[in-house]
C-alpha cells in the first residue's frame, strides 16, 4: 500500500514546501493538495492558499513523488479550463500530476464567492459531464461537446499532458451516482472511511464495474484518516475519548501497523495522511511523518 502526505492548505508555503519535500526525501509516494478558497474547518478568515498554485509549484519544486489534488471542486472550474491546467501542471512535473475531482460540497463558500451552488443531482449531472470533458480534451485533438450543463466547439488542449492518459481521480462516497461515475470515468477513486466502510464501498464499484464490462483492478483505491500515533497509552486514552467527525487512526505503532494492513485487505491501494494531527509545527509533524512511514514499512508484506 502507498502512503502520502495531506499538507493543510492553511499552512504557509514555505511549511507545504517543508513537507513535501521531506516526504520526497524519505520514500513517501505522493502529495495530495485541497481545493478549497476558505477553510473547510475552522474559522472563515483563516489562512487558505489556493489549490492549482500550490500543486504547480510543488510539480517545480518536489521531484519523483506524485502530486495531485484531492479534489477539485467541480462547481469552481469550467472543466475545459481546469483540463488546461491540469495538463500544464502534469508538464511541469514530469508527468506525476493526478487530477481528482469531485462535485463540491461546501456550500459556505459558494456563498461568500457569489459561485452557484446547485442541487446535489445538479452537481452530480455536472460531475458527469466534466469527467467526459476532461478525458476527451487530454485525449483528442480536438473536443466537441454538447451536454446539458456544458458545450464545447471544436475545442484544443495543446500541450497535452505527459501521461497518456493523465490519471483522473474520482472523489465522494455516494453510492448511487459517484461511484457509478468512478466506475465509468476514474482511474483512481477516494474517499474517507474504515477498512470495514471501504471493503462495502469497494464492493459496489467492483459490482459498477462488472456492469458496464471494465475490469475493477483499472481503478485504484484510496482513503485518507487523521493519525494520532504515540506509545504513550494515557496520551491515546484521551484522545479516543474525543468527539471526532472525520476518520481518525489513533493508537501505537504496532496498532497503527495493524490498521494499515487492514486497509491494505479492505482493498485500499493508497493511505493518505493529513499532517493536521502530526503535531503543532513542521519540526514535529516531520518527526510524526518519519514515524508512520517506518510503521508503513514494517505492515508492508
Amino acid at each position: 500500500m502507498q502512503l502520502s502526505i495531506w499538507p493543510n492548505t492553511g499552512n504557509s508555503w514555505e511549511v507545504v514546501h517543508a513537507l513535501a519535500s521531506h516526504a520526497e526525501a524519505t520514500g513517501w509516494d505522493g502529495v495530495w493538495i485541497a481545493d478549497h478558497f476558505m477553510p473547510a474547518f475552522g474559522g472563515p478568515n483563516d489562512p487558505t492558499n489556493e489549490c492549482f498554485a500550490l500543486v504547480a509549484a510543488l510539480a517545480a519544486a518536489v521531484p519523483r513523488v506524485r502530486i495531485g489534488t484531492l479534489v477539485c471542486g467541480n462547481t469552481y472550474r469550467n472543466p475545459a479550463v481546469l483540463a488546461k491546467q491540469a495538463a500544464t501542471v502534469d508538464v511541469i512535473s514530469g508527468g506525476r500530476f493526478v487530477l481528482g475531482l469531485g462535485a463540491g460540497w461546501q456550500e459556505s463558500e459558494h456563498t461568500a464567492y457569489g459561485i452557484p451552488f446547485p442541487t446535489v443531482t445538479q452537481r452530480l449531472d455536472m460531475l458527469d459531464e466534466a469527467c467526459q470533458i476532461v478525458k476527451a480534451l487530454t485525449t483528442s485533438e480536438v473536443t466537441s461537446f454538447d451536454g446539458r450543463h456544458y458545450q464545447l466547439h471544436d475545442a484544443p488542449l495543446s500541450p497535452k499532458p505527459i501521461q497518456e492518459p493523465m490519471p483522473l481521480l474520482v472523489g465522494g462516497a455516494g453510492e448511487r451516482r459517484t461511484l457509478r461515475i468512478a466506475a465509468q470515468y476514474a482511474d483512481e477513486w477516494n474517499c474517507w472511511g474504515t477498512p470495514e466502510v471501504l471493503a462495502h464501498k469497494n464492493a459496489v464499484l467492483d459490482r459498477y464495474c462488472s456492469e458496464i464490462g471494465r475490469d475493477p483492478s483499472t481503478i485504484k483505491r484510496s482513503t485518507q484518516a487523521l493519525v494520532h500515533l504515540s506509545e504513550d497509552t494515557r496520551v491515546l486514552d484521551e484522545l479516543g475519548g474525543a468527539p471526532q467527525t472525520l476518520p481518525v487512526l489513533i493508537g501505537t505503532s504496532e496498532e497503527l501497523a495493524d490498521r494499515f494492513r487492514e486497509y491494505a485487505a479492505a482493498g485500499v491501494d493508497e493511505f493518505v495522511v493529513s499532517d493536521r494531527s502530526l503535531g503543532d509545527d513542521v519540526g514535529a509533524r516531520i518527526d510524526t511523518m518519519d514515524r508512520i512511514v517506518a510503521v508503513a514499512r514494517t505492515a508492508s508484506p
